[in-house]
């Protein structure tokens, strides 16, 4: 037996199980969710458990965060760095849609997790990316699963702008109005201040500086600012909502792969709604 053979003997001996981890994602945010999560571990847990060459390392989760970008996936980002370090060979996951509906994404984590020599096996799309073909059928799949996240983020801007036009509020509470279920309340606390405010200015012909000074001397607490300044006064004396309009679509989302906001300059129709709800501030 030559020493060749002898090495490949040998290979053979020392063989051990391969390690395995699991990475699954829950993307909507409803009660099922939770169930869904579970089940989800459930079914990767026992997958390992009933291969005889494989152990179970660990199963990272994320849970109600969007695939189209993996930026702010904590668990997917902490599990190729434990990749990388070499804890498990090889990463299962359901589709390419829960791994990244990012074709850019996809082709990169997984470029890149073979150098270490970590394959990942997408079992619905029957893909494992240490094979030879892997790369041009990751490529077409992720293709789908991106065209497919883009038509269903136009399909919800289309049905929030729906929804716009029909009145619904989008956004958060303010200094002197609760938003609740798409609708508006008056907050009597708050709305002493914006009284206060806009008396000041309107009545006082005091400037936003004045205002801001006295409201804090007064030991008034605005509502998310650390304290009143005069840019803060000036956002409640140009709110439209204090004369009783509503606009929306102030920012808008350019690129739906990264999610990044950005200030509507007329890039996109603003939806106006006059006389939208009722006045009792000023």
């Amino acid at each position: 037996m030559n020493r060749y053979e002898r090495l490949n003997q040998e290979r053979k001996i020392v063989e051990k199980k391969k390690r395995v981890a699991a990475y699954c994602r829950v993307s909507t945010d409803n009660e099922d969710q939770a169930n869904s999560f579970e089940g989800q571990r459930r079914y990767f847990k026992e997958y390992i458990e009933r291969n005889p060459n494989w152990e179970l390392y660990e199963i990272f989760a994320d849970q109600g965060i969007s695939g189209t970008n993996t930026k702010r996936r904590k668990e997917f980002n902490r599990m190729i760095a434990c990749a990388k370090n070499g804890d498990f060979e090889l990463i299962l996951t359901k589709e390419i849609s829960r791994f990244a509906r990012n074709t850019l994404d996809s082709i990169y984590y997984t470029r890149d997790l073979k150098k270490y020599g970590v394959g990942v096996i997408f079992l619905n799309d029957n893909i494992n990316t240490l094979d030879k073909d892997a790369e041009l059928r990751l490529a077409i799949m992720s293709s789908i699963a991106q065209e497919e996240s883009r038509k269903t983020s136009e399909r919800v801007k289309w049905g929030q702008k729906r929804q716009m036009e029909q009145g619904v509020v989008f956004g958060r509470s303010m200094l002197g109005y609760d938003v609740k279920d798409g609708n508006m309340y008056i907050n009597e606390e708050g709305a002493e201040i914006v009284r206060l405010i806009f008396h000041k200015f309107v009545n006082e012909k005091k400037g936003t500086h004045v205002i801001a000074r006295e409201l804090k001397e007064a030991g008034i607490q605005p509502m998310r600012s650390k304290e009143w300044q005069n840019t803060v006064i000036l956002r409640i004396i140009r709110n439209e909502k204090y004369c009783g309009d509503l606009v929306q679509k102030k920012t808008y989302t350019p690129d739906f792969l990264s999610h990044e906001k950005k200030y509507n300059r007329g890039q996109e129709e603003f939806i106006i709604i006059k006389d939208h709800h009722e006045i009792k501030l000023a």
